[in-house]
């Protein structure tokens, strides 16, 4: 979407999500829509799609992803992205843009069953998403449900877009993104369309879900009213992906959300002013309000928005060591880790997703990319992480908890502090043996461990 401070929209976002209107409440929907007349699908639907507990995504932005600035620069780096323990790869909007009031935008879609010409064809999009199959990632497109670019095909039908008093088509609302045209999701007319453009690609390209932009500016009514027309498509699995913060989200059949409020307290809080590290538990609540058992909030360190308008890890959340510790508390706590190309080499600077200004030098920090592999590795390897019941021990300076699932047991230790720090034990978990759940060796703890600054500890129940 058009960058805003975050920080607002955050706050802008929160107060809808505490809405009581109608427009956000998740009844008072329609029926499923039917898919379209003769669809035919083109591949094979993926079998692997991870279930949510289980995703690892890798967020790719197409302008400063390769050199070429396309699928094709994409499709060259799979390998190393599957390398990293990915198994679900988000591509940013692939849709042409819209050069009415454009400010190049990907988020101001002109045309949603077409193909940036920018990026490359149909048949490259589609070889894209087969060959991410062939490496075992599903693939999921971004969808801007929120508003259209002032020159989309659908502004010919005013009533489907929200007015004035005068009757002329707005933007959304107390936003700042005057390159789009804001949605009426009173018009049951476009609500189809929307729901059978979301069903085209899913058909046409063999994706494997979406995730779905500003989804709290939509009314939970049309996100349930969606989803269930698409989980009809009854020979795909799909993964649908909420960027918002609503507690209805999960309610209307999203597995995944944003951990925005995770984010914001890591860097507003708890890195730049040394705030308390408990503070994450009562994040933790927020962001679990009204979850299912397979829910995620989905942790990250850095995506195109925040990136574009705040800074890199390396900027905000104290460099090389200070990201990674704060990397692997988003990934070890009761959540799904999303890493935003060019993270894992330690990007030094902003990356444009306007336009094929910045370029990601993939030959940066070998040793942060190899710790990235660590982490998602032992993610990946250990259940009790994914689906562990979820105790926290934390203090002050460090996110300490234990993840418990049947005889498994693990207990993270992470100082998000640059200082070295002794962390004190609790009564339950002092004088105690594990192993390092990294390297296997044997571990015996007293009633307190010492951690470097920006450290972590991972052990497990030998």
């Amino acid at each position: 979407m058009v960058t805003l401070n975050k920080l607002g929209l955050l706050i802008t976002w929160l107060l809808l999500a505490c809405s009581k209107t109608s427009s956000t409440a998740p009844g008072n929907t329609t029926g499923p829509v039917p898919a379209v007349k003769d669809s035919v699908q083109y591949g094979t639907p993926y079998a692997q799609v991870p279930d949510a507990p289980d995703a690892v995504i890798y967020q790719v932005n197409i302008h400063a992803f390769s050199s070429t600035h396309d699928f094709k620069g994409v499709q060259s780096r799979l390998d190393s992205i599957r390398a990293l323990g990915v198994n679900v790869l988000y591509l940013m909007p692939v849709y042409p843009v819209g050069t009415v009031k454009s400010v190049n935008s990907p988020y101001c879609v002109k045309d949603y069953t077409g193909v940036n010409a920018e990026f490359g064809t149909l048949a490259d999009l589609r070889t894209l998403v087969q060959e991410a199959h062939n490496r075992g990632m599903a693939v999921l497109f971004d969808w801007v449900a929120n508003h259209t670019a002032w020159d989309n095909a659908w502004t010919a039908n005013k009533s489907w877009y929200q007015q004035d008093a005068a009757g002329n088509i707005i933007s959304p609302v107390n936003t700042g993104w005057n390159d789009v045209a804001a949605l009426n999701y009173g018009n049951a007319d476009m609500r189809s369309a929307m729901i059978k453009a979301m069903k085209y690609w899913v058909y046409n390209a063999n994706i494997d879900g979406y995730r779905c932009d500003a989804a709290d500016f939509v009314p939970a009514g049309f996100w349930k009213q969606a989803i269930d027309s698409l989980r009809a498509i009854r020979t795909h699995k799909l993964l649908l992906f909420a960027e918002g913060t609503r507690t209805d989200h999960f309610l209307s059949g999203f597995q995944l959300k944003y951990a925005m409020g995770f984010y914001y307290n890591l860097v507003n809080n708890i890195y730049a002013k040394n705030g308390s590290v408990q503070s994450i538990d009562s994040v933790n609540t927020v962001e679990y309000n009204l979850a299912g058992t397979d829910s995620r909030a989905v942790r990250y360190i850095s995506n195109h928005d925040v990136d574009n308008s705040d800074g890199t890890p390396l900027d905000l959340l104290g460099g090389k060591q200070g990201s990674l510790a704060a990397f692997a508390a988003a990934a070890f706590t009761t959540s799904v880790p999303m890493i935003y190309n060019g993270q894992e080499k330690g990007c030094p600077v902003k990356l444009n997703f306007f336009n094929n200004s910045t370029v990601i030098d993939w030959t940066l920090n070998a040793d942060m990319t190899a710790e990235y592999k660590r982490i998602i590795a032992l993610h990946n390897s250990n259940e009790a992480l994914r689906r562990g019941a979820y105790t926290s021990y934390s203090d002050q300076d460090v996110c300490a908890f234990t993840r418990v699932l049947n005889n498994q047991k693990v207990l993270v230790l992470v100082n998000l502090r640059n200082k070295a720090v002794s962390y004190t034990l609790p009564a339950a978990l002092a004088n105690s043996s594990w192993k390092n759940a990294f390297d296997g060796t044997a571990i015996t703890i007293q009633s307190q461990v010492a951690l470097q600054p920006y450290g972590y500890l991972v052990l497990q129940n030998p």
